[in-house]
């Protein structure tokens, strides 16, 4: 069984304890990761902060033409990135879908567009007696923390902005799927400077020693809101700043009579991309009554016809869920919902044999304060909550501790606009969901996080500002 290595100032760290991770479609085990000490972790600040004297020295293009490099490192191991994140993430390849093959492309453009944004100086201010000019400035050592559902993806989001802006990052995984990021950054240290990328492995105490390290300057977190406030103390000791996604429990509202002959399947993986293990999926589907039977027969026929197995067979578009833990999170919503009257239109009840199956799933008869719908599953299960108003709904909508993304489905786009003006959610897709993109900023209200990233809001986010103000000379008359 192989063991995979962190990499830090360039080269591997020796291993002294590794852990098992798991394929979630089979229980096999697919690698052995390593277990950094508080020393590693020490190690690899140290090492990106040294490094950070000469990265951060470089000019803005000279940075972009380095990192323009892994493009490159990215078509020659796609393959080989995407079926590593199929064997211990459980998304399917699925080549022209949104399995791992889509990922890795995914990544890529996340990749180029960060390095093709310009990011001149601005003038702020200006008169005879002054000029007052917004500079951008490297912040330091960037402490990332990934998470398990799309390990490459969200790792890049916190990497590639980092690097451009002058920074240096170290990057700990999610222990759940830390090989595919691992390698990613083995790759990616063969065209980069040493020190400049680095990462630490582990689990949760890993990840505590890093952000509270003193030489950590921002941090970058993807995860739970539990997880999200404990980064959040403890970035106090450092002054770190933070950009913080903390997932959400995405709402989306058919407006009634709408049409979904052409809106089906931006509906269907709206709900259930990934497993519907996506921060920003649909997590709540709120219809109007008379077109309940309708949307629920629309979601049930679609699952019907999408093959769920192992993803590195051929045809597969669903796998497992990632874990155990997430997968008895799940079940047991779902059996709440069961215990009180829920209708499950299909699914409902874990595939078993080897890995950590469970269908999609569609739950009726249930409403706000039912626990299928004020919490987040993130899990292959959406609950259909009928409305009879529109009020009725966003305020439902509206309903909820977290607000990450949030969608509206119409025929009628100035409606729909109306609507999304009214829901609370960083981000309000209309007629489709969770379509992030690389030039358009994407972060969260509420519990959901706070902090921008993608675009040039997501490159400010990953520096600092620096005000330079200049008195002119003043002319002497003669």
């Amino acid at each position: 069984m192989k063991d995979y290595h962190c990499i830090v100032n360039g080269s591997p760290v020796a291993i002294s304890q590794t852990f098992d991770v798991l394929n979630p479609a089979t229980g096999e085990v697919v690698g052995k990761a390593p277990v950094s000490s508080e020393e590693d972790v020490k190690y690899a600040v140290k090492t990106a902060k040294d490094a950070g004297v000469k990265w951060s020295a470089l000019s803005d293009g000279e940075r972009r033409e380095t990192l323009m490099k892994l493009m490159g490192v990215f078509e020659e191991n796609k393959q080989y990135l995407a079926e590593l994140i199929t064997k211990e993430q459980g998304k399917p390849l699925f080549p022209g879908g949104p399995g791992s093959l889509a990922e890795i492309e995914m990544s890529m453009g996340f990749t180029h567009v960060p390095l093709s944004l310009d990011m001149p100086t601005e003038v702020v201010f200006e008169n005879e007696a002054k000029r007052a000019e917004l500079h951008r400035k490297p912040l330091g050592v960037v402490a990332a923390i990934a998470p398990w559902n799309w390990p490459v993806l969200i790792a890049i989001w916190q990497i590639i902005p980092s690097l451009r802006m002058g920074n240096t990052v170290v990057i700990k995984p999610s222990e759940y799927t830390p090989l595919s990021t691992l390698e990613m950054v083995r790759l990616f240290n063969e065209v980069l400077p040493a020190g400049v990328l680095n990462t630490v492995s582990g689990s949760g105490s890993v990840g505590a020693a890093l952000v509270q390290h003193k030489d950590v300057n921002k941090i970058m977190f993807t995860g739970s809101t539990a997880t999200g406030k404990k980064i959040i103390e403890a970035s106090g000791g450092n002054m770190a700043r933070l950009t913080i996604e903390c997932g959400g429990n995405d709402a989306a509202i058919i407006l009634p009579g709408t049409s979904l002959e052409d809106k089906a399947p931006a509906l269907f993986f709206g709900c259930f991309i990934n497993m519907g293990q996506t921060c920003a999926a649909i997590k709540r589907l709120y219809v109007h009554e008379d077109d309940y039977d309708g949307v629920v027969g629309l979601l049930k026929g679609m699952a019907d016809q999408m093959p769920m197995g192992n993803g590195l067979e051929e045809g597969m578009i669903f796998g497992p869920v990632q874990n155990k833990k997430q997968l008895d999170i799940v079940n047991d919503l779902v059996e709440d919902a069961k215990r009180n009257s829920a209708d499950v239109i299909r699914g409902g009840s874990p595939m078993g044999g080897p890995g950590y199956f469970y269908p999609i799933t569609v739950i009726g008869n249930v409403d706000n304060g039912h626990r299928i719908v004020d919490e987040e599953q993130f899990g292959p299960v959406i609950p259909v909550i009928k409305y009879k108003s529109v009020d009725d709904a966003i305020a439902k909508a509206n309903d909820s501790q977290v607000g990450l993304g949030g969608s509206v489905w119409s025929d009628d786009l100035e409606e729909a606009a109306r609507v999304a003006s009214q829901m609370e959610a960083g981000t309000v897709w209309i007629n489709e969901h969770g379509m992030v993109d690389p030039m358009v900023p994407f972060g969260g209200m509420k519990n959901s996080g706070y902090g921008l990233e993608f675009g040039v809001e997501g490159l400010k986010a990953v520096s600092q500002p620096q005000i330079i103000s200049i008195k002119k000379a003043v002319p002497v008359e003669a």
